[in-house]
C-alpha cells in the first residue's frame, strides 16, 4: 500500500508542479432512486414556462439566430 501512496502522491505533486490544484466537486447520484423522474419533472415545468414566455422564446431565438459561424 504504501508504493501506491507514494505513487499517487508523486503524481500529485507533479500536478500541482503544472499549475492545477486538487478541487472537491460535489454532483448529484445519477444512480439515486428517483433521479431519472425528478429530472423529467423538472424539464416539464421548464417547457411549461418557456412555452408560456413569449418574450423569453424570442429572445432565445434571436440569440440562436446570431450565433452563426461562431465555429468558423
Amino acid at each position: 500500500m504504501a508504493h501506491v501512496n507514494s505513487r499517487v502522491q508523486k503524481y500529485r505533486d507533479a500536478l500541482r508542479m503544472a499549475g492545477l490544484r486538487p478541487v472537491q466537486i460535489w454532483v448529484p447520484d445519477t444512480r439515486r432512486p428517483g433521479f431519472a423522474e425528478e429530472c423529467r419533472r423538472q424539464s416539464r415545468l421548464v417547457v411549461q414556462v418557456d412555452m408560456a414566455d413569449k418574450d423569453m422564446r424570442q429572445f432565445m431565438d434571436e440569440a440562436l439566430a446570431d450565433v452563426d459561424g461562431w465555429t468558423e
